[in-house]
């Protein structure tokens, strides 16, 4: 690994720092459009395939609420498998002291952030600066932060952070030494430099999370290869829109006829019984607009994407009938091992970001503290309940098995720890899993069960 200390360049000039500014927002500007675009499909505003320019307003509202956006739920279904709760190191039963920094960050639900960006845009990125008491720890999209790398993968030349502040922006350009603060407008222009401030930390003090790790070099998140099939779902249900609200009743023609008045249409169109004393006027009847075709396309397309992002269709199509949970597991196995996946990429990442901050703290980690993962897989509670009531009697410690009761935090686990001094161990797992499933009351006796 970079030393954290290496040695100590003077502060570039102001104008080398407006410079540098100046590099990294004309790639900002570069990456802008696409960094947009796939805002745009994430948030369910991506613009309609056939935008019907010129269309009489009732088609033109159509087309607006015929956006099914189905990238958000597949982007959901990721990022909710994937909550750190804990930091060990090697050979230790409690949490490393850099998760004291984690919990003052509020880190627990701002990892979610994290996540989603690195996901969606293929990366994400997280600041270590010094704070007070502790260091801080935050979170920035691509859309609000560049960042230029050279020869080492772990850590980059310089990054500039950007941020509204009323009427202009504030940007922060970090490299290893300083953290210098300019203001311009949002697209770069009118830099003013205001200070730099030393954080001192020996490597520029920004760790990527990445999406997949690309050997080409390559940031691909989860959105953009769904845009086609987004856009043919769009499309569809467009389709099916426009045949439900102009051909999804029976249609009426008269020829030969013509109302003298809008009053005179609504009155014969209301009628059940229309009678002419002229003999050419004819009548015809259209059939309503079969509307099962388009419905069966726009699940074929639904299907096809929970193929292509590996969420499962029940995610996507809202089906789920009688499943038992071993079956439940199955259908849910592409989506878990791509889940465990992403763990393996954001949590080096994140064991990255927690050992600079404990360095800059003065805190002693090990290269070998990793991150601790939440169980993501849905399990019968009955089933894990009995699997680790055996696993105890096998002899495996209470301490360990603890952690694998679905739904424990790391606090529930220190709680019941501290219970288990004071009982017998068997039994107190029997009383906190009975707890965390609800409990429930005999039917006969009325005592808890």
């Amino acid at each position: 690994m970079v030393s954290l200390f290496p040695r100590r360049p003077a502060a570039p000039s102001e104008s080398g720092v407006l410079a540098r500014a100046k590099t990294l927002l004309d790639v900002r500007a570069a990456e802008r459009d696409d960094l947009d675009e796939i805002h745009r499909y994430w948030r369910g505003r991506q613009p309609h395939p056939f935008r019907p320019v010129g269309s009489p307003p009732d088609v033109t509202r159509l087309a607006k609420m015929s956006r099914i956006n189905i990238i958000d739920i597949a982007i959901s279904a990721v990022s909710q498998t994937l909550y750190v709760d804990g930091y060990r190191q090697e050979r230790a039963d409690d949490d490393a002291p850099g998760w004291e920094i984690w919990q003052a960050n509020r880190m627990d639900a701002e990892q979610s952030g994290i996540h989603d960006a690195a996901l969606v845009y293929g990366s994400s990125y997280v600041t270590v600066l010094p704070g007070d008491p502790r260091p801080a720890i935050r979170g920035y999209s691509p859309r609000f932060m560049t960042v230029l790398y050279g020869d080492d993968p772990d850590w980059p030349v310089m990054g500039l952070a950007a941020e509204p502040n009323g009427s202009r922006w504030l940007y922060r350009l970090i490299d290893d030494q300083h953290v210098h603060f300019i203001e311009g407008d949002a697209e770069g222009g009118g830099l003013t430099f205001i200070e730099s401030r030393e954080h001192a930390e020996g490597v520029t003090p920004i760790v990527r999370y990445r999406n997949r790790i690309d050997l080409d070099g390559d940031n691909l998140g989860e959105v953009e290869p769904l845009y086609e099939i987004q856009d043919q779902i769009d499309h569809t249900t467009f389709n099916l829109k426009v045949a439900e609200h102009f051909g999804a009743f029976k249609q009426r023609a008269v020829i030969g006829w013509t109302a003298s008045s809008e009053d005179e249409l609504l009155k014969a169109s209301a009628q059940r019984i229309w009678s002419f004393e002229d003999d050419d006027v004819k009548f015809h009847e259209f059939n309503e607009t079969d509307l099962a075709g388009y419905l069966a396309a726009r699940e074929s397309e639904i299907r096809y994407a929970s193929v292509t992002s590996q969420v499962p269709p029940h995610y996507l199509l809202g089906q789920l009938a009688n499943l038992s949970a071993e079956a439940l597991v199955a259908a849910e196995s592409s989506l878990m091992r791509k889940s465990r996946q992403r763990q393996k990429s954001f949590g080096e990442s994140h064991e990255q970001t927690l050992a600079l901050a404990g360095r800059v703290s003065g805190l002693d980690a090990t290269e070998g503290a990793q991150v601790r993962w939440a169980d993501p897989e849905s399990r019968a509670f009955a089933a894990t309940v009995d699997a680790l009531t055996k696993l105890h009697t096998m002899g495996v410690p209470i301490e360990l098995l603890l952690e694998r009761i679905p739904g424990f935090t790391q606090q529930d686990v220190e709680t019941a720890k501290s219970l288990l001094a004071s009982g017998d161990s068997l039994d107190v797992l029997a009383d906190l899993l009975r707890q965390q499933a609800g409990g429930f009351e005999d039917e006969d006796t009325g005592e808890a069960a």
